[in-house]
């Protein structure tokens, strides 16, 4: 026997129950890994609380990091004691998983197994986000909220990289403080500052080309308003809850805007696209890029003390869950 979080009814973070679990052999294209450190992400959340709809029971948990410890039939390019990450299939919340191969990559040997733990589907997502949802341009400036939190830091590092310009709103002066030592040009205090008129101060009276944004209710509809004509509304997360319907037209009257809803499962679902961006953000963090920022741990059976601070917007950067 071995042990992971079980949820057996939606709700807040008391659902999540530490039991015992039988996992069993790899069958077909599957492999067994026995896992080192769990990412924290609020898609576990949105899971959790039944906003993304799972049958029940089931275990939480969308990114990890491990060992291959079993191989089932039609497995290939992996062999036990294997390093491997993923960012994807739910089941994390656990010491020991089955998983489709072919949903793994290997981890260099340079990349830790919490520094990946903390990183595929955040780093992946920025991936995403930057250079396939809408490519970012060198010499362009951008709003980022939440802009302290784990993908915030990494889009802030990656977007610098790449020569833009970062607006990023936060939450408190220290988070502040955090976003610009990651790329953040201009951080703005969301509670006590007005970002509309600061990302309009900013630019010059010519507002933002591209908004990513992964808050949601509390920030999307001002949102629009910092955005130039034709421009890009990224909704990636609704951490303050789901936004409010709205006619279409409302896109028009603010300057024919486009607005996109994109998840990081529908950009990596095949094998090649998996890979490639598995690779592209190794390669920012080999290269010193992008800095992956752990702001706190905590073991897996604490998982639901990890989904209150989460919540709570107590969390910086990237949180993991270790296992022993």
């Amino acid at each position: 026997m071995t042990k992971a979080i079980r949820i057996h009814e939606t709700g807040g973070p008391a659902v999540m129950r530490w039991e015992d679990v039988e996992v069993g052999d790899p069958g077909p294209g599957q492999v067994r890994i026995r896992q080192t450190a769990v990412g924290l992400n609020f898609i576990d959340v949105y899971h959790r609380t039944g906003l993304y709809p799972q049958p029940l029971p089931f275990t939480p948990g969308v990114e990890g990091a491990g060992v291959v410890a079993a191989i089932g039939p039609d497995v290939e390019g992996l062999t036990e004691g294997d390093r491997v990450a993923y960012a994807g299939p739910i089941g994390g919340y656990a010491e020991v998983r089955l998983i489709a191969a072919d949903r793994l990559v290997k981890l260099p040997d340079d990349i830790g197994d919490e520094q990946a733990a903390a990183m595929m589907l955040q780093g992946m997502t920025v991936d995403m986000l930057i250079n396939r949802v809408r490519p970012l341009q060198r010499g362009e400036t951008i709003l980022v909220h939440a802009a302290a939190g784990g993908v915030g830091l990494i889009l802030c590092q990656w977007a610098s990289a790449l020569g833009a310009t970062v607006i990023g709103t936060v939450s408190t002066e220290e988070k502040a403080e955090l976003a610009r030592a990651n790329g953040c040009d201009h951080p703005i205090l969301y509670k006590s500052q007005d970002f509309v008129a600061l990302v309009d101060e900013f630019t010059g009276g010519a507002k933002v080309p591209v908004v990513y944004d992964s808050v949601g209710k509390d920030t999307f509809l001002r949102s629009l308003d910092c955005l130039q004509k034709r421009g890009m509304m990224v909704s990636f997360g609704q951490s303050s809850g789901a936004v409010d319907p709205f006619p279409p037209g409302l896109l028009a009257q603010k300057g024919s805007l486009y607005l996109t809803r994109p998840t990081l499962f529908d950009y990596v679902a095949k094998r090649n696209e998996l890979e490639q961006s598995a690779a592209a953000l190794f390669d920012m963090v080999r290269r010193g890029k992008v800095r992956i920022d752990i702001g706190q741990r905590f073991p897996l059976f604490q998982a639901a003390e990890a989904h209150r601070a989460l919540e709570a917007r107590e969390t910086t950067g990237s949180t993991v869950l270790t296992i022993g």
